[in-house]
């Protein structure tokens, strides 16, 4: 015979070979049969890590799935009842981005419209969407799983088990309510996993500004730079390295004594004519306190912010070796401020990246949008040292492709 059950060697064909064994399989009902066979065996609980169910499979999903599989092979063959249930990722950004982009509308806007139950169930309708093309998949790469008896994240008794894991965790005491800086999409209006958020880098173009801070009761101004002009207005502190030797130099052009990294002089000099009259550690300028920027936050003087501190996470390989601290919008501004014992976080932003009536001169302005009004209002102010364009790469949202943010979360 040279059929693909049985050929000779001149015929083989690995496609007809694999249609034959699936078509075996399917017939003869092996699957069913390998659990009849070890049904009064100990058994064996397995349950299929799911994908989202809005997903098609992928590499990454099937180089997965075939490793998972020799677990409960190999346990069928040990004599155990394993019946492997499939299961589907029912809940989070997936299945909202979907029903969103079919709506036209963000989340926010269609549960507003739509009510809770409204919105829950315009998701409910498309849990089912690519079930036969996982199916037909994960039968190709010759996997027996049970999809008749699957389970769904969104099943009552599923979500009442989580529920359940999460009161014993309350009752040890192992939950508690913190802030924390994260990664967060304002097109999806949620946080995203340091996974997405690192999963899609493009390179851009965004401003860089250096911007002077004046120092309290003395003519003196510290410089800082940085690439998200939208933060400034919750500026709270400025970082130093205490090891980093700085400079006090005068600008030729306006008079001003400027403060920055002795190490970025020569960058800073190719556009600004500087006169260097001190030089001394990073660690002379800690505790030094300087105006506020801005005046939305200015009560916080109270609790120790607008002054100085020290971090070894400031570098002089860019900007001027001293970093401007925003702690709602930077995960090492927020460390660094907790630990100097400075508590507050402003957070002028909601959740759809817009700035809130806090900052009055900005209010409903979408935080990229609002650069250029910052840097134009910082110019108009006198603050604003040097401008420029800089390309670099950014994290953007892979749902939505857009630019994300990092921004407190309690």
């Amino acid at each position: 015979m040279t059929d693909s059950t049985n050929p000779t060697s001149d015929s083989f064909s690995f496609v007809d070979a694999e249609h034959a064994v699936l078509k075996f399989w399917e017939s003869s009902e092996v699957f069913k049969q390998s659990l009849a066979q070890t049904e009064n065996g100990a058994p064996y609980i397995f349950y299929d890590g799911p994908p989202f169910a809005t997903g098609l499979p992928h590499h990454g999903h099937l180089v997965g799935s075939i490793l998972k599989d020799a677990v409960p092979r190999y346990f069928t063959m040990k004599g155990r009842y394993v019946q492997r249930r499939f299961g589907w990722d029912c809940h989070g950004l997936p299945i909202e981005h979907e029903i969103d982009k079919s709506l036209g509308m963000s989340s926010i806007e269609a549960v507003e419209k739509l009510g809770v139950k409204g919105y829950n169930d315009q998701c409910r309708g498309i849990v089912q969407r690519y079930t036969s093309e996982w199916q037909k998949t994960i039968n190709r790469i010759g996997r027996w799983v049970d999809f008749d008896n699957d389970y769904k994240t969104m099943d009552p008794w599923y979500m009442e088990s989580v529920w359940w894991v999460v009161k014993q965790l309350w009752e040890k005491d192992l939950i508690y309510r913190g802030e924390k800086v994260v990664p967060f999409s304002t097109a999806l209006g949620t946080i995203l996993s340091n996974f997405e958020a690192g999963s899609n880098y493009q390179d851009v173009q965004d401003p860089a500004v250096t911007i002077l801070f004046k120092l309290k009761d003395v003519n003196k101004y510290i410089a800082a730079w940085t690439t998200t002009p939208w933060t400034l207005p919750s500026n709270l502190a400025l970082c130093v390295g205490k090891d980093i030797d700085y400079v006090e130099a005068r600008d030729q052009e306006s008079g001003r004594i400027v403060i920055f990294a002795k190490e970025r002089l020569d960058a800073i000099g190719k556009t600004k004519q500087l006169e260097v009259i001190a030089e001394f550690k990073g660690s002379e300028l800690v505790g030094t306190r300087y105006e506020p920027l801005f005046p939305y936050f200015s009560e916080h003087e109270k609790d120790g912010a607008f002054v100085v501190l020290e971090d070894n996470y400031v570098t002089t390989d860019t900007g001027t070796g001293i970093v401007h601290q925003a702690p709602a919008f930077g995960e090492d501004d927020f460390r660094v401020l907790r630990a100097a014992g400075i508590q507050v976080a402003p957070c002028p932003v909601d959740m759809e990246g817009q700035f809130t009536n806090e900052v009055t001169d900005f209010k409903g302005m979408h935080v990229k949008e609002a650069d250029k009004h910052i840097i134009r209002h910082l110019k108009d102010k006198g603050n604003l040292y040097i401008q420029e364009v800089i390309d670099h790469s950014y994290p953007f949202c892979p749902r939505s492709n857009t630019p994300t943010i990092y921004r407190t979360i309690d």
